[in-house]
């Protein structure tokens, strides 16, 4: 973990309450997919976690949802303000775990980290399966850049108003995969246990209130015993430690 001051380089609304922030600072703290960082936010007590979407050398790419006043508040920020952030959070997704076609599967606000990890494994020359889910055509975001990277894409709208109808777990039983990769809400999580045929890792991010590990509201049981802290621990679980009774 590393705290330093970013500068957001830009902002812009990609989609219905949804927003891309670009900033630049040092990113070595990163070394996996599915990481995230912690925002402070002036006139706001808790920091926000916020998953990372993209990194390079010297820039960081995050896409988030308003879904508070934090978010909203963030959302209102211009090109130029800084920033005080912690880098480098949580475990992130194991690449090595998965030894043929690996499937990501976002859904939502999970939809970010799967684009850095697409990438990933696009660069060592293994082209994943990506299922992207939304609710209605309006909320898609970073369609065009998941296909611009070379990755498979499926996307599924609950409604059908764009691309498949129905939902990710609808297009998952018609594809052929050796290892899953997910992020997303716990309802879509369920859905996944109940028809995945392989083993596969579930980020837990929604879950995380401080993401420090103070407020133990993302604590999750698990089948070793005790408990797991999402934001300490995670935010990534690996399906066979998952007790899914008491997630």
């Amino acid at each position: 973990m590393k705290q330093g001051i970013y500068t957001i380089l830009s902002q812009r609304n990609i989609a219905k309450n949804t927003y891309e922030m670009i900033l630049s600072g040092d990113t070595s703290a990163f070394t996996r997919p599915g990481q995230f960082l912690n925002i402070q936010l002036d006139g706001f007590f808790l920091r926000r976690p916020i998953s990372v979407c993209d990194y390079t050398d010297q820039t960081i790419t995050i896409l988030y949802k308003t879904v508070g006043h934090g978010t909203e508040a963030m959302s209102k920020l211009a090109k130029g303000a800084k920033l005080d952030i912690l880098t480098g959070l949580g475990n992130g997704f194991d690449v090595s775990k998965c030894k043929g076609t690996p499937l990501l599967i976002g859904g939502g606000a999970g939809v970010p980290p799967m684009f850095l990890l697409a990438k990933r494994f696009l660069e060592t020359g293994v082209k994943p399966i990506v299922i992207l889910g939304f609710n209605t055509a309006d909320e898609v975001f970073y369609e065009d850049e998941f296909r611009a990277s070379g990755a498979q894409v499926h996307i599924a709208t609950a409604d059908g108003s764009h691309g498949e109808k129905g939902f990710v777990t609808d297009v998952m039983k018609h594809v052929s995969y050796d290892y899953f990769y997910t992020c997303g809400p716990m309802p879509m999580f369920r859905a996944i246990e109940k028809i995945a045929s392989t083993d596969g890792e579930y980020s837990f991010e929604e879950r995380m209130g401080c993401g420090f590990g103070a407020c133990m509201g993302c604590s999750c049981k698990v089948l070793t015993g005790g408990y797991k802290r999402i934001c300490k621990d995670g935010p990534v679980l690996e399906r066979k430690e998952i007790l899914w009774t008491q997630a």
